[in-house]
């Protein structure tokens, strides 16, 4: 594998590990009602931005002031991600990322990461095929669970091509 290819799949490795732990109480100054910033204790920097209308969350994370990925996030009214473009740092489309809600809870319960660079086509119906689904099941007190990964590229892990998390928003950083 090129090196390119080795950092790309590391800057999105490294963009799923959003719960990162964050050093409480050391945000930037830029911190504002549309705009919030993370420092997390490996020196990396997560800055979200929302539109004005709170549709369009965009999280940009850099590392020693170089931008290493651009996630941008269509969310609904109640400002839950419907989707997802995952960029890297020279704003190269990487992923999209599909999110699945329960129709009666309204619980986050599936996500579909599609390559944006390969389009892989099912051979029996024509219909774009993700290379990983993540399934979240929750217990009876509405606690989610660890989320079950199905890595659907051959040849490697999970962690191998992605990293040990999701893309999902394990929280609004702006509730």
């Amino acid at each position: 594998m090129n090196s390119l290819a080795t950092w790309k799949i590391r800057a999105v490795a490294a963009g799923f590990l959003i719960s990162t732990p964050c050093l409480a109480n050391d945000a930037g100054a830029v911190d504002g009602p549309n705009v919030r910033v993370m420092k997390h204790e490996d020196g990396s920097r997560a800055e979200f931005t929302r539109s004005p209308d709170s549709r369009t969350l965009t999280k940009k994370t850099s590392m020693n002031g170089a931008l290493t990925m651009v996630t941008t996030y269509r969310m609904d009214s109640n400002g839950n991600p419907l989707g997802c473009k995952i960029r890297d740092g020279q704003n190269n489309e990487m992923f999209k990322v599909s999110y699945g809600y329960h129709k009666v809870t309204g619980l986050l319960v599936e996500e579909l990461m599609f390559d944006s660079r390969v389009r892989r086509l099912n051979p029996a119906n024509g219909k774009e095929l993700p290379v990983q689904r993540i399934v979240y099941l929750y217990d009876a007190e509405g606690k989610r669970s660890a989320p079950i990964v199905f890595n659907l590229l051959p040849g490697k892990t999970f962690e191998q091509v992605f990293g040990v998390k999701s893309s999902a928003l394990e929280s609004n950083p702006f509730k």
